[in-house]
């Protein structure tokens, strides 16, 4: 339910003073969400204070406790770790230091204070929070503040934010930092492999995850390992038998590299600990194979965030801002997580308590239930990888038969959801083709049957190894036919851009005419323009924004040190402007220009306007987006003479057009996860299908569920009719007719300090965190 209605809504920070502090370990993401909290804060009128040094500046008081403006805050989105400090600290795990703190909160009028760490941090927070009152009570019997003081300040707000690398935090989908640290890993794995291959080396990779096996498990799924250990999931004994089997059948059949994923913290069914070294020299001793192990350690934690943990950031910054100043004194203490896309607000000790379970079930050797207890997310990604590592190429064929395609323009992760869903094809003892060329190969027989070995490698590779075009069956359609009923196809797997669901419309629109295209069909959104309908997000989209991103730090990098600059960069998406918002949002850009939010020169005026009032402080560049149609005739060359023109004697101003490099370049973590996902749940849902539908000896599908588009749309995972979707397609632009991300645009203004109605703000839910909500089906 909704937290309040609008009109009820406390959203002015008149008088108010806000503080946010970052504790514990550091995770990429953090200075995002102090960003937008100052921002925020600023945004809504309120005082906003940086505590430096997390609760030690806060004990320390002085310096460390410092007002902070706009500019405070500025060109710090793209750094990793965090520009106020985190520091442990024992004074505030007593109540002398806590009374300190307290004394230092009121005597700058802070009653409202955010904390971004994780479960001890925000433990800590709490306790705090209750104690307030008492701790106030004792400063003025001490005399230290007065009675009127400490009656002005009776109640302190506290709201948290979850940053942790691990993902080990109860109630939210992903914790700030999660997504940046799966790249670290990835980029390492992905480095690594080429050196195995080339010397026919196993390489043992351990991962942080003392306590949560959720970075060893995802980059073990994203990365196609042979093996994972993790503490929620101990192998069973005699695990080395099985373990050194696995490798030498690996290897038996071709392969010239082992890839071991090792969390730190992985146990055994006794409890004792799993080492990377132990690994390693079983490999040796039982194998003889050449073994090296790699240990991860703080590299994990180092680096640029990813575009994800930038908006996840900010978005959760942003939310901690309006819980507090929703916040009274009977509104229990919160954090910000994430459900899907949406913010959430969940009551803070239940989450902690929840993830002190998870701990509990672990020690008491309940390791199914510690699994169940992370979340569903959690137990799908380990389900999956378990399904993909000990499957096997079925003995046996049955009746069935599948040939997967891939259309549109390259996509990151069309490789990945290639590969699983082939592997799961011939494991359910179908018969597999690949289609070369999309639906032209279908048309002119470049139909080939693949084997397991085939794809091998496949997850971290970019682009569409199967080769894509956009040719449509409407082209075609007498010879598509002809080669389905010559290779016998029971089922299509079409991945691809807004042309595959297009496609396979034309051919279920096609099916009165011929039986032939009577058969399963199913879409899996491949298109870096995110614009196809029925799903929330298209695989390669995240790899394309963080490709827009990267370019886009160099882009304002290259400005330092030279005189006030202003970029105007045209980025890709079709009509479909989801790329430029959520890169702008990632890159503080000034302005992102799409079709979705039309403008005219009056607003263009308005935005020169404020970077010509933004050139006057400190702030020396300007970054502007522009979707590739979003205007026919605000052209990127016509805003790059306009901000030229107007901004004369004050900036200049350059223009960079990103072009196909938003399409290339190895799939992020998120984009291999989700596309080995999509692909096994695809074929899964193929297969049942097929077993309903056939009969006197052949498939025959023509009932509208058999033609489906799979998506992800807020935490459901589901398969819509693509039939269904016409509705809510818009066919001339391309794109459905409802997107859910313009409710960031919001958030992209107002972080760059326009003025707009803060009634359109979409605040967060309030959930409590059980274990049925655990269970429902949510993000990767």
């Amino acid at each position: 339910m909704k937290h309040c209605e609008l009109e009820k809504r406390q959203r002015t920070g008149t008088g108010k003073a806000i503080a946010v502090l970052t504790s514990g370990g550091d995770a990429q993401g953090m200075n995002a969400a102090v960003r937008a909290v100052t921002r925020m804060g600023i945004y809504v009128g309120a005082k906003v204070y940086l505590i430096y040094e997390g609760y030690q500046g806060l004990v320390d008081g002085g310096d460390h406790i410092k007002l902070s403006n706009w500019q405070s805050v500025s060109d710090i989105i793209q750094q990793g770790g965090t520009v106020i400090g985190s520091a442990r600290c024992k004074d505030f795990t007593k109540r002398e230091g806590r009374q300190k703190a307290a004394y230092n909160l009121v005597q700058r009028g802070i009653t409202n204070l955010c904390v971004c760490g994780g479960d001890g941090s925000l433990t800590g927070a709490d306790v705090f929070r209750r104690e307030w009152p008492e701790l106030l009570a004792d400063l003025v019997r001490e005399e230290r503040i007065t009675e009127e003081l400490a009656q002005q300040h009776a109640h302190l707000n506290i709201v948290g934010l979850v940053g942790s690398i691990d993902n080990d935090f109860c109630g939210t989908d992903m914790t700030i930092g999660a997504d940046s640290a799966l790249h670290r890993i990835m980029e390492v794995i992905d480095a690594i492999s080429t050196t195995a291959q080339s010397h026919q080396r196993t390489f043992v990779l351990e991962v942080m995850g003392r306590h949560c096996g959720y970075l060893a498990t995802v980059s073990a799924l994203a990365s196609g390992a042979d093996w994972v250990f993790i503490p929620e999931a101990p192998p069973e004994d005699g695990w080395e038998e099985h373990f050194c089997a696995r490798l030498g059948e690996s290897r038996s059949k071709g392969s010239r590299l082992n890839i071991v994923i090792v969390a730190e913290g992985a146990i055994d069914r006794h409890g004792q600990l799993i080492s990377s070294s132990y690994v390693k020299d079983l490999v040796v001793k039982r194998l003889g194979y050449d073994t090296r192990v790699t240990v991860l350690g703080h590299v994990q934690r180092g680096g640029t965030p990813s575009a994800f943990d930038r908006v996840l950031s900010s978005k959760m910054g942003m939310e901690a801002v309006v819980a507090l100043l929703e916040a009274t004194p009977d509104t229990e203490a919160c954090v910000i997580g994430l459900s899907g896309n949406q913010a959430m607000r969940l009551p803070l000790m239940e989450c902690v308590q929840m993830t002190k379970e998870v701990q509990k079930a672990m020690n008491e050797k309940r390791f199914e239930e510690a699994i169940q207890l992370r979340g569903k997310s959690f137990e799908n990604n380990w389900n999956t990888y378990k399904l993909l590592a000990h499957q096997k190429p079925s003995q046996s064929q049955n009746n069935f038969s599948l040939a997967i395609l891939n259309v549109g323009a390259p996509a990151a992760g069309m490789n990945a959801a290639v590969r699983s869903a082939v592997r799961m094809g011939l494991a359910k003892g179908h018969k597999v083709y690949t289609i070369n060329d999309g639906f032209g190969g279908l048309a002119t027989g470049l139909i080939n049957p693949v084997s397991w070995h085939d794809v091998a490698g496949w997850t971290g590779q970019g682009g569409s190894l199967l080769g894509t075009k956009r040719t449509l069956p409407n082209s075609c359609m007498e010879e598509i036919v002809n080669n389905i009923r010559k290779y016998n196809i029971q089922s299509l797997l079409v991945i691809g851009g807004f042309e595959a669901y297009e496609g396979v419309l034309q051919l279920v629109e096609a099916r009165g005419r011929y039986d032939e295209l009577c058969i399963v069909m199913c879409v899996i959104p491949a298109t870096i323009s995110n614009n196809v309908p029925g799903t929330d997000f298209s695989l390669g989209s995240d790899t394309a924004v963080n490709a827009a991103m990267e370019s886009c730090d160099k882009i304002k990098q290259s400005a330092s040190g030279t005189k006030r600059r202003v970029f105007v960069v045209e980025t890709m998406g079709g009509f479909c402007g989801y790329l430029a918002t959520v890169t702008g949002i990632a890159v503080g850009a000034d302005a992102a220009y799409i079709f979705e939010e039309p403008f005219n020169i009056h607003d263009l005026e308005a935005n020169v306007e404020h970077l010509r009032e933004k050139m006057k402080t400190d702030i020396q560049r300007g970054l502007v987006l522009r979707n590739e149609k979003s205007n026919p005739q605000y052209t990127t060359e016509f805003l790059h003479n306009l901000y030229s023109a107007e901004g004369k004697g004050i900036f200049d101003c350059r223009v960079n057009v990103l072009g196909h490099l938003q399409q290339g370049g190895a799939p992020t973590p998120f984009d291999r996860n989700y596309g080995t996902k999509l692909g096994v749940k695809a074929v899964l849902w193929i297969t049942e299908m097929m077993e309903k539908k056939y009969r006197q000896g052949r498939v025959f599908a023509n009932s509208l569920d058999t033609a489906c588009v799979i998506g992800m749309t807020k935490k459901v995972l589901s398969f819509s009719p693509v039939t269904d979707l016409k509705e809510h397609t818009d066919f001339e632009h391309r794109m459905p007719k409802e997107q859910w991300w313009l409710n960031l645009r919001l958030m992209l203004k107002m972080l760059a300090k326009y003025q707009t109605s803060f009634k359109e703000y979409v605040i967060g839910e309030v959930e409590h965190v059980t274990r049925r909500s655990l269970s429902i089906e949510t993000g990767f």
